[in-house]
């Protein structure tokens, strides 16, 4: 396809020739920002002598890809090609925009989507937002400024950082969550979980926090208190909508195994999934008087029935539903404080296995259906009203938790399980496997002494459900998803309740969307109710089916039900009569390479997944799974900060001195103050003196967030691209360097002259290039078709840094040739460009191409460029190594004994001394054996 191209950067003095050019452009170098950290008239005059004219070239190009819709993936596509679906997480666009860390992720997959055009794929890599949610809610009562007002904006903000960065997103496929075409798919979806019984309304204890008027997912409250904003949480039953994820919890595990995934994340999901196989064992409420409590048993959950005879407690959740009824009136007023403390904990805080375990009795007490003794009822909260039944048997002797419990309460210890070989450690819990004691009782016709514990499970759950006090279970730590908040800015949920009755009655497909009313106050109302109760016009309503009055649902849904589906309606952007047409989805499902956080390992990827299993359950997709591989890039953070402690006295004291640092004082260190010695750094002025080097997680609190705006403005989108993929393997975290970012601006200031040449006298450059139609020496090809293979192939394994270390040695080596042909350098412009586009463009114009090489065939290393004709030939001096060689394959032992001759390091040795021996062991070594020869006297 033809296409209108932009004009290069050029001088004026062939004007004549080419008159359609612009005026010569120089290098305008903007001005230093701060968050570079760059100084002095030094390194100034450095970037001069090495730039190139970025800030004309990428602003031009990026026009040109806009205009000419490069990179848009048409609607009709050949089907017979290869596909590649390319997706970045989506991103939520939050006011403050951009900072480098976030590029990061964003040029990897753009490099993969560009080197894929290239090698003749139809590639699918969209862009769009996540903008439901909290922030933008929480801004707008603060600001008053309508969420969608502050959405649009920030959104603008994030679209033009990113295509300032020359990324090759399709843009006309971009997608919001919060427009009403597209989420009115969003409420299609739920509309069909509540058909299919996996959407329900029930009362269950949340993390409600007054001041943000919401409730929290267990991830959104740390310490008591909300991630956001840090306002007080607390637990509180309420009335909510809640997904059966539990349903597909099987599913969820199996399929992880087809999955092209890190293992961590994997196995992150399975513990979060938590599967395990026990038994629900039922136990007998004895009151305080000793007399059993009609009626009312208590079921516990255990992995380990085998144990039974260990149980010498039972503990069960603050918000267990049974609690009420078994607290003794002695202990009422205690154990309610107690509920109203553990109220104040998130699931997590709970949880920890490193906190202390607080806890209290209820009491009453519990018959052991093994021994048939009575055991005490505690309440205590490392035990949750959502996990198994909400209550569990306590064997301290072998779990640690229950094992600290009982240690701190005085709570019988009774070992039922002794190691196979060794004795009992009675300092702690034994939780291995062994030979099973203390685990008989005669009247019951129990007597396990002797058996294996794996034995013993098997037999215990056999007598349990003979005697119908237990049953075989398999359970799960993973709970229902609690899929409502009550806040404004979010979908509405599809469904009306009947006045008088309460029944709940779905739209009609028919009606959606179901679009948000206007608001001016979204303040929380302070009882619980959501901000659109406020609007009663909206929430009033009438069934249409059955004319009865009715009103509508005023939570709304999770910011994270939006971005569950999103990768299909990519596929599909504009489609007003299905969520994703079947064909186009199996075409491109599913997602070929997702990248984004570890920090979305578990609910996101668990929420998509649950919902990509229920539309494959009702023929919407064709897959068992959204996202085939997954790539989680690393952190990148801050620059290193140094710090040095003093004493009361003022006097400095080495981070070495002393185990704890608490009690001195901080104090900042510039960077220039510091340096290395060994292993650690030192202050420049007193290097006995060791200070701390850390680098921290980019925010806004400690002040170290660096704006990608201001990176380009200095360096150029290229050098920051550049420089995130140089850092290191895509997947660790890495510490931003400005010096780091120099050093490959510098390369690709090299790679410029190498080409167009050196700068005329007033700044700009010539028309074209330095290049030449010279055929290639063997030696240049060599050098490139090495350079095409290390580039392919470290771009498929997603390990960028090595591959631009590949192309510096290619300039490296370019620099010492007699001239640069042109049929070499258009071959390292392709390879170039998908790490550095508009650089990349520029040149293969200005070497005389007509087309955009967004979609030229990538150079294909040819073999017979690649095989090795020389070897490093180890040189012995008297059975001893004294340097190396580089001689050419079949090259003959005359000739490499006068190369090394000729070497400047091994004829130092050899002067001056008779040679009496070569030995020559063809490709491996030569050993030269020279004696002294003796000064002749007169």
């Amino acid at each position: 396809m033809q296409l209108h191209f932009p004009s290069p950067v050029c001088s004026t003095s062939n004007r004549a020739s080419l008159p359609f050019l612009p005026l010569s452009l120089s290098i305008r170098r903007p001005k230093i920002v701060r968050c570079c950290s760059i100084n002095g008239s030094e390194k100034a005059q450095q970037r001069r002598a090495t730039a190139y004219p970025f800030s004309e070239i990428e602003p031009r190009w990026q026009k040109h890809w806009d205009e000419n819709k490069t990179f848009r993936t048409p609607e009709d596509i050949d089907v017979a090609k290869p596909k590649c679906y390319i997706l970045d997480m989506f991103p939520y666009p939050s006011g403050a925009g951009l900072h480098v860390g976030h590029p990061l992720g964003y040029t990897a997959t753009d490099i993969i989507s560009r080197y894929k055009r290239m090698k003749g794929f139809n590639v699918l890599h969209p862009m769009g937002w996540d903008a439901f949610g909290l922030p933008a809610e929480q801004y707008a009562i603060e600001t008053g400024t309508h969420p969608r007002v502050t959405t649009k904006r920030n959104i603008e903000r994030f679209k033009a950082q990113l295509k300032s960065l020359g990324f090759s997103y399709d843009w006309d496929r971009e997608l919001s969550t919060t427009e009403p075409d597209y989420y009115k798919w969003t409420q299609w979806i739920f509309l069909q979980l509540l058909k299919r019984g996996l959407a329900y309304q029930a009362e269950v204890p949340v993390n409600w926090c007054p001041a943000l008027g919401t409730v929290l997912a267990n991830e959104e409250v740390v310490d008591g208190v909300s991630e956001r904003g840090g306002y007080p949480v607390i637990r509180k039953p309420m009335r909510q909508w809640i997904l059966k994820i539990t349903a597909y919890a099987d599913r969820l595990i199996e399929d992880l195994e087809t999955l092209d995934w890190p293992d961590s994340i994997k196995e992150m999901q399975r513990n979060w999934i938590g599967r395990s196989e026990g038994a629900e064992i039922e136990f007998l409420v004895i009151d305080s008087n000793g007399s059993e409590k009609q009626d009312i048993s208590l079921c516990v959950y255990t992995t380990r029935p085998d144990t039974l005879f260990g149980a010498t407690y039972l503990v069960v959740a603050p918000e267990h539903p049974l609690l009420p009824s078994l607290i003794s009136d002695e202990q009422n007023e205690l154990v309610e404080q107690y509920i109203e403390l553990a109220s104040r904990k998130s699931d997590l805080e709970r949880t920890e296995l490193q906190k202390e375990k607080t806890g209290i009795f209820s009491g009453t007490y519990a018959r052991n259906p093994a021994t048939g003794e009575v055991i005490p009822i505690w309440v205590a909260d490392y035990v949750l009203g959502g996990y198994g039944t909400g209550a569990i048997m306590a064997v301290p002797a072998h779990d640690s938790r229950d094992f600290d419990f009982a240690s701190k309460y005085k709570l019988p210890i009774i070992n039922v399980v002794r190691p196979t070989s060794g004795s009992f450690d009675i300092t702690g819990a034994y939780a291995d496997e062994g030979i099973m004691v203390n685990s008989s009782n005669v009247s019951a016709g129990l007597d396990f002494n002797g058996l294996s514990n794996k034995e013993t499970a098997s037999k215990m759950i056999q007598w349990l459900e003979h005697t119908r006090q237990g049953k075989k279970k398999v359970n799960y730590k993973l709970r229902d998803w609690l899929f409502a908040r009550q806040r404004y800015w979010g979908e509405p949920f599809p469904v009306i309740f009947l006045e008088g009755t309460g029944e709940m009655v779905p739209l009609s497909e028919s009606d959606l969307p179901l679009t948000l009313p206007e608001l001016d106050d979204f303040t929380p109302t302070g009882t619980g109710d959501p901000p659109l109760s406020k609007a009663t016009s909206w929430v009033k309503t009438v069934d249409p089916v059955s004319g009865l009055p009715a009103r509508r649902e005023t939570s709304t849904m999770p910011q994270w039900a939006g971005s569950c589906w999103y990768y299909l309606r990519f596929m599909d952007p504009k489609n007003p009569n299905a969520l994703v047409d079947s064909a186009k989805e199996r075409y491109w499902g599913p997602v070929d390479i997702y990248v984004g956080g570890a920090e979305h390992s578990v609910l996101h990827l668990l929420y998509a997944r649950f919902w990509h299993k229920v539309l494959y359950d009702i023929g919407i997709v064709s897959t068992k799974e959204p996202f085939q591989c997954l790539i989680n890039q690393g952190l990148i953070l801050g620059e290193v900060e140094y710090t040095a402690y003093k004493d009361k006295e003022g006097k400095l004291v080495s981070v070495d001195a002393n185990d704890s640092l608490s009690e001195y004082s901080q104090e900042k260190v510039p960077p220039e103050m510091a340096t290395k010695i060994g292993d650690s750094y030192v202050l420049k002025d007193h290097p006995n003196i060791k200070i701390n080097a850390r680098a921290y997680k980019m925010s806004k609190s400690r002040g170290n967030v660096i704006n990608p705006d201001d990176v380009v403005s200095e360096y150029g989108a290229d050098s920051l691209r550049l420089y995130e993929m140089f850092m290191g393997p895509l997947r660790d975290s890495k510490t931003w360097s400005t010096g780091g970012i120099e050093g490959v601006h510098r390369f690709l200031g090299r790679t410029w002259r190498l080409i167009v040449g050196p700068p005329l006298p007033d700044g700009s450059y010539r028309d074209g290039t330095v290049a030449t139609d010279n055929e290639p020496t063997l030696e240049q090809l060599r050098v490139l078709h090495r350079c095409i293979a290390k580039v392919a192939e470290e771009i498929q394994e997603t390990r960028f840094n090595t591959a631009i270390s590949c192309m510096m040695e290619f300039i490296n080596a370019a620099y010492k040739w007699k001239n640069q042909p042109k049929e070499v350098l258009e071959v390292f412009v392709l390879l170039l460009s998908p790490f550095a586009p508009h650089m990349a463009e520029e040149l293969w114009f200005r070497l005389g191409n007509s087309t955009s090489l967004a979609y030229q065939p990538f150079p294909e290393a040819k073999s017979e460029y690649l095989k090795e004709t020389t070897v490093v030939l180890p040189v012995q001096i008297n059975g001893k190594t004294r340097g190396t060689i580089t001689v050419e394959k079949g090259c003959s032992e005359e000739d490499i004994f006068k190369l090394a001759l000729a070497d400047e390091k091994l004829c130092k040795y050899l002067n001056g001394g008779k040679i009496k021996k070569k030995i020559y062991v063809p490709g491996r070594i030569l050993n030269v054996i020279v004696v002294k020869q003796e000064v002749a006297r007169s």
